[in-house]
């Protein structure tokens, strides 16, 4: 059994990687600004409560993120209160492509790669491709919009269970530096997303593919976001929605 912290612990990932901790055995303390049974009180942003939440730990696992340079400011803080607690393992979540892919909150996350990397501390970073819930996000936020766009992209959306899994491996593995990109079992374009989201969700509102300028989308649809490694998981985009739309999705 580890001793481990979680930031980001409430969060889309951190809630299924900390119920998969404790289902493994280990003590796991999840770092909050609020204070409450199972939180550490500790803020990332301005530095204060992590030398005290750090203590006595084995693992950290960094899942939290924020827009813009607060991630690099986020991951700094806790580099600064990680050094002198001699923590065994930090590991860190990130995202496939983000080196391939110009996206300024792609290179906000390789900022904080590489801070982790100059660190001194033993780590290892996990890059997985985008969650099912994201995919589904994208396409119901448009639901004002008469048509469903949809960019000709290539993705290989992967469920946060999945990721989850992988992370409690790592967490008692020793530290890796850079570990094997993870993507989900299923590579699709967008279009055929929205089509799958559509059989669920039932909108009655047309599919428009889109092709878009720039070398964002260019990355983007020669596949920079798709893994360089076999698909993990088993949970396809279908499945998630069968999950999250039992009634509809399964008519």
């Amino acid at each position: 059994m580890r001793t481990i912290l979680v930031t980001g612990g409430t969060g889309t990932l951190g809630r299924p990687t900390v119920t998969a901790l404790r289902a493994a055995g280990h003590d796991v303390r999840v770092l909050s600004r609020r204070s409450g049974p199972g939180l550490t009180t500790g803020d990332l942003t301005k530095g204060t409560g992590l030398r005290g939440a750090v203590n006595g730990v084995d693992t950290v696992l960094h899942l939290a993120t924020s827009l813009g340079r607060a991630d690099i400011t986020q991951t700094q803080h806790l580099i600064d209160a990680l050094r002198p607690s001699g923590v065994e393992h930090l590991i860190v979540v990130s995202i496939v492509g983000i080196d391939r892919i110009p996206l300024p909150y792609y290179r906000h996350k390789l900022a904080v790669e590489r801070l982790v990397e100059q660190s001194s501390i033993p780590y290892s970073v996990l890059r997985a491709t985008q969650f099912h819930n994201l995919i589904d996000r994208i396409f119901t936020a448009q639901r004002f919009l008469p048509v469903l766009l949809a960019p000709a992209v290539k993705l290989q959306p992967i469920a946060v269970e999945d990721v989850a899994t992988r992370l409690t491996a790592l967490a008692t593995a020793p530290p890796t530096g850079r570990a094997p990109d993870i993507g989900g079992p299923e590579q699709h374009t967008l279009p055929a997303l929205a089509h799958l989201w559509k059989q669920a969700a039932k909108p009655h509102r047309p599919i428009l593919p889109v092709r878009l300028p720039g070398k964002t989308f260019r990355a983007y649809a020669r596949g920079a976001a798709i893994a360089e490694t076999p698909p993990f998981g088993q949970k396809t985009f279908t499945d998630y929605l069968n999950d999250r739309l039992p009634s509809e999705a399964g008519k």
